[in-house]
């Protein structure tokens, strides 16, 4: 862990940025990409920390505790702008052209008290093709003193003339080890928990951290892979039904068919007879993925992981939701080819 920039995992970034801020290097645009919860968010904070930082550091990291840090960390900072997508009635996220709009007036004005003014927009990849043009200007002529930090999923989601403008920081998952040890010594999980949420995370050290902190994910997601046993142990009448039901809260179905995705990865490995203890997303799901894999020859199980991946696929591209929910219903496998998981 990197103490002074509260970064978990992901090191070999903050070395970099680290060299960067001491040589006097900053670029004027950074993207920083990688799955949902893996830290993008944390780090593009710890950048604006020690870019404003008025501690006295040596070594170029956000002291922490001086005004600019504490503003930072509490999002009041005047000279640090904080943009995030909008919700639609779907469910989807998007960036529109009036947000860029009033971003860019805001960069334009002279800082406050700050030596940078700092846009932070998460999810880039959602913005639409009006607002990635317009927020293209900024990024070929940024006002002085103005460092934009973007997040998203992966870069290739992108327009190339976004990236190729940017400095691009990718985020990998954070090892399995390493979360569970986090969450035992920093955050008093006892052992097995740890290790149950650290596994769940599946690399993603922000999930693990929110959910060792109280929210209710593990909870949630216990829930979204009982709505798949539940849909593999009824017919087509009952999984026509279960799409009537889900079509109506848009809004939970890509975080439901990542789940339902996790499940079918796992049912591959294990099919592959990897190593559950270590590979595996989902690990007190063990007896009922066993049965699952035990009773399908693999192409059939990568076949299911497959079409889950690209019903999400289909519905973050607007597809009609309960079109594409009843299709992927109907292409699992039936109850008669799936061995009893209760």
């Amino acid at each position: 862990m990197s103490a002074a920039w509260e970064i978990i995992g992901h090191d070999w970034a903050v070395d970099h940025l680290q060299t960067a801020l001491r040589h006097g290097r900053i670029g004027h645009a950074y993207l920083i990409t990688g799955p949902e919860r893996v830290g993008r968010g944390t780090l593009a904070r710890a950048l604006a920390r020690a870019l404003n930082c008025t501690g006295d550091s040596l070594n170029q990291e956000p002291c922490g505790v001086c005004r600019a840090c504490s503003l930072i960390a509490a999002g009041r900072h005047p000279d640090v702008r904080l943009l995030e997508p909008e919700i639609t009635g779907r469910g989807n996220a998007v960036i529109r052209i009036d947000q860029i709009r009033e971003l860019q007036r805001d960069l334009n004005l002279a800082a406050v008290e700050g030596r940078y003014k700092i846009a932070i927009i998460h999810q880039f990849e959602t913005a639409n093709a009006n607002a990635a043009n317009a927020f293209l200007k900024t990024l070929e002529e940024p006002p002085p003193r103005v460092v934009l930090i973007l997040t998203a999923t992966d870069a290739d989601a992108l327009l190339p003339t976004i990236t190729s403008r940017c400095r691009t920081l990718n985020l990998r998952p954070v090892n399995t080890l390493l979360i569970a040890h986090h969450l035992e010594t920093q955050l008093s999980c006892s052992p097995a928990e740890a290790r149950r949420l650290a596994h769940l995370a599946n690399g993603r050290i922000g999930w693990a951290i929110e959910a060792a902190s109280g929210a209710p994910l593990a909870d949630l997601h216990e829930e979204r892979l009982g709505l798949l046993r539940e849909a593999l142990d009824e017919r087509r009448v009952g999984r026509f039904a279960l799409a009537d039901q889900l079509a109506g809260r848009p809004e939970e179905l890509p975080a439901l068919l990542q789940t339902w995705a996790s499940f079918w990865r796992d049912a591959v490995l294990l099919g592959c007879a990897r190593s559950p203890e270590d590979d595996l997303i989902n690990i007190e799901a063990l007896p009922a993925l066993e049965q699952v894999a035990a009773g399908a020859q693999r192409q059939e199980l990568l076949a299911n992981l497959r079409r889950t991946e690209q019903a999400l696929w289909q519905l973050e591209r607007n597809g009609n939701i309960r079109l594409v929910l009843e299709n992927l219903l109907l292409s699992y496998p039936l109850p008669e080819h799936v061995p009893h998981q209760r």
